[in-house]
């Protein structure tokens, strides 16, 4: 059981590996290109993923995947058109890897949101302090309650865009 495994996880590592544009173009080509196995192209007009990739736009060389799919696929001494089980398959760790990047952008976008936000609380602050000398204490934690409020408002409800 743990040998059977292995070309699918070593699959699965190669198709992680590659860039995002590159699973991207791979992923829309399996739609567009007969997926073969064995060879880079055959007779027939069938293409290797990694082929049919690059024609789709994803000009990435990575050797890696094209011996990890031969593997996975038990490639024999010729070319032979792959599987829908074996295109599912690729079809579902792409579009894994491509979820798990956008997850990542999402996540890094939403931080940037935040420090941006935190830094214009910052500078209001700051400004606020430089502009206008208060007379109390009390004058000062109502300005400051205030940019609190704004803060609060601008974090839990993002403005429409």
């Amino acid at each position: 059981m743990r040998r059977a495994l292995r070309p699918a996880r070593d699959l699965r590592m190669a198709v992680n590996s590659m860039p995002a544009a590159t699973r991207r173009a791979m992923l829309d080509a399996l739609d567009v290109s007969p997926i073969i196995v064995g060879a880079y192209t055959d007779r027939d007009g069938g293409v290797c993923p990694m082929l049919a990739a690059h024609r789709n736009g994803g000009r990435t060389s990575f050797p890696g995947f094209a011996e990890a799919w031969d593997r996975y696929t038990r490639a024999g001494d010729g070319p032979r058109r792959a599987t829908d089980r074996e295109v599912r398959a690729l079809r579902g760790m792409l579009e894994a890897g491509i979820a798990r990047e956008d997850e990542r952008e999402e996540g890094f976008l939403a931080d940037a949101i935040t420090a941006h936000r935190t830094a214009q609380i910052d500078r209001a602050r700051r400004e606020e302090y430089e502009a206008k000398p208060m007379k109390s204490r009390r004058h000062w934690e109502k300005a400051f309650a205030t940019l609190d409020e704004a803060a609060e408002v601008s974090t839990c409800c993002p403005p429409a865009g």
